[in-house]
């Protein structure tokens, strides 16, 4: 963007509120202090609402979360003892089975076939039984498989049970591809004094049927997992058994897991003795009635505080703002008044001086070219005759133009007559184009016509038309420098013809677009431009009766509407 330069010291006498860019500046000030008010007025009054209904809401979840840790532990609490009477149960039954003294007897005949059948009419829970010798080897055994003989020396469960008198294994499919667990134990035999192991099979079903026994209304899942965390019963939440438990299986953890929104509260409780945990699952609070009913009073009481609060607050900044801005406007308008008719004064005085100063030479110079006339009228032809008269003639064309050009800058500062003329407004632009046909090619500008046809002939003043799309043209030259584009349109809009000149420069700020028609006011280097161009233009499309506006993006060049009426300004009108 170009430095803005001012050519007249009276500018800098302009009080700083007046001045465009200060005018807009004080439009974001109004908007500072309505945002400071507001933010003021809403700390004041909402915060100490917002504050007081946050900690009641905060205390009182903390308070709920308390009791429903309290509530989860000892259901839990219930639960595992439960499940460990239970298990120890089971352990007891096949323990009484394994008395040290029947090694011999349950490795005879159909012994432990007997065994199990008696253990199943009693309890019916019961796969298979097998007796393991001090070396690890099946010595006996009874159930759907051919299992004797077969060496477990090397398998873990059966270093556990050798070195801790019991092994309880978690669900596995086996051979049999059903859920089941084992329990193991170990005895000394007092004759030979070598150790021999009992390994009983429980169908898994016994544990769901355990934790069906002690699941209540108040819990809304109750499962089994291993200590890897896989599960040894269905659950409601987490799928079949075999499937993973995702939380930390740790006794004594409790989880919080949001579904759909909501919240469910999950307790971990290890079983003794045993390679499971009970999972405990609640949804909601155990209070969740007094809970929403809680959360839905806060929310009306602060919703409906901070709603009357805040519009209170918006109407009261709203008034206070209104009658500071009405009282600067009042100030402003005044001085622009004043700063308006001080300029146009300036520019009267200016117009004068420079109409004298022009138009003496012009005169000179139309009295010389007169002369020179004169003395080709009365010579002998000779080579260059004919070309001297072309541009004599010329020269008379461009003296009367910087006569018009004159007397239309002192008008703009006094009255001056609308002298009409009907032509066609494509026409005038084409010639308008022949005059700064030399200015485009030198800066390799083209042009892009979109003239509108069958348009109705214009009724208005020919030459100050033509001054009109000389400066805008001549603007956008200068604009684009070099290697651009002007695009002008024409077309007709209801009783108006309106023409559009885009050009494809670099555009202007917002600040400069403010102040683009203001008289003195120009973006160019020191002793490039005066900044009457756009000014006198203004005046001069205002006094035909029409109207110019300007849009321009930082980039992508300036766009100049005229809309002008096709019946002109009224006749002979002068100019106020």
């Amino acid at each position: 963007m170009r430095t803005i330069r001012t050519t007249l010291d009276f500018e800098r006498m302009i009080p700083d509120s007046l001045k465009p860019g200060r005018f807009v500046a004080s439009e974001r000030n109004y908007q500072k202090l309505r945002f400071a008010l507001l933010g003021a007025m809403i700390f004041i009054a909402l915060v100490p609402v917002t504050m007081v209904s946050g900690l009641s809401y905060y205390y009182y979840h903390n308070l709920l979360l308390k009791t429903e840790s309290e509530q989860l532990d000892w259901q839990l609490d219930g639960s595992v003892s439960s499940m460990q009477h239970m298990v120890d149960s089971l352990r007891s039954v096949v323990e009484f089975v394994a008395r040290e003294d029947r090694y011999k007897e349950l490795v005879s005949g159909d012994n432990l076939g007997k065994v199990l059948k008696r253990k199943r009419d009693h309890y019916g829970f019961f796969a298979d039984l097998g007796v393991i010798d001090s070396v690890g080897v099946k010595q006996a055994y009874y159930g759907p498989y051919d299992l004797v003989g077969k060496d477990y020396s090397k398998e873990g469960w059966y270093r556990e049970v050798m070195a801790s008198g019991v092994h309880i294994s978690p669900v596995y499919t086996g051979y049999r591809q059903t859920p089941h667990f084992a329990i193991a134990v170990s005895k000394i035999d007092p004759k030979t004094r070598k150790s021999w192991v009992l390994r009983a099979t429980i169908d898994a079903l016994t544990l769901q049927k355990f934790v069906n026994t002690i699941k209540t209304n108040a819990m809304d899942d109750l499962f089994i997992v291993d200590d890897s965390g896989v599960l040894q019963t269905p659950s409601t939440y987490y799928g079949e058994t075999f499937q993973r438990y995702p939380q930390a299986v740790v006794d004594g953890t409790h989880h919080t897991v949001w579904e759909n929104g909501e919240r469910i509260f999950e307790a971990v409780g290890k079983i003794p003795n045993t390679p499971w945990s009970v999972v405990l699952v609640k949804k909601h609070f155990f209070h969740q009635t007094d809970w929403m009913d809680f959360k839905q009073k806060l929310f009306y009481i602060v919703g409906g505080s901070i709603v009357l609060g805040l519009f209170i607050i918006q109407s009261l900044v709203n008034y206070l703002v209104n009658l500071i801005r009405r009282k600067d406007e009042l100030q402003m308008t005044m001085l622009k008044e004043a700063e308006h008719n001080d300029k146009l004064a300036s520019i009267g005085r200016l117009a004068a001086g420079v109409g004298h100063e022009i138009n003496n030479p012009l005169a000179i110079i139309n009295e010389k070219t007169g002369l020179i006339e004169d003395l080709l009228t009365i010579s002998s032809e000779f080579e260059y005759k004919d070309t001297i008269e072309r541009n004599l003639q010329g020269i008379n064309t461009s003296v009367e133009r910087c006569k018009a050009i004159t007397h239309r800058l002192l008008g703009f500062a006094r009255h001056g007559k609308v002298k009409t003329e009907v032509f066609e407004i494509n026409d005038l632009i084409r010639e308008v184009l022949t005059f700064l046909e030399s200015a485009m090619l030198y800066n390799r500008i083209s042009t892009s016509l979109h003239f509108g046809e069958h348009l109705p002939p214009l009724k208005s003043d020919r030459m100050q038309l033509q001054q009109i799309f000389l400066n805008i043209i001549n603007n956008a030259i200068d604009a684009i420098g070099k290697d651009g584009e002007i695009t002008i349109t024409t077309s007709q809009l209801a009783g108006d013809v309106q023409v559009i000149v885009q050009d494809n420069g670099p555009g202007m700020e917002q600040e400069v677009l403010y102040r683009i028609f203001e008289p003195f006011y120009t973006t160019k280097d020191m002793g490039k431009g005066t900044g009457l161009g756009l000014s006198i233009t203004h005046g001069l499309v205002k006094k035909l009766g029409g109207d110019i506006t300007v849009h321009s993006n930082l980039g992508m060049g300036t766009a100049f509407t005229i809309t002008l009426p096709i019946e002109g300004a009224a006749h002979d009108r002068e100019e106020r």
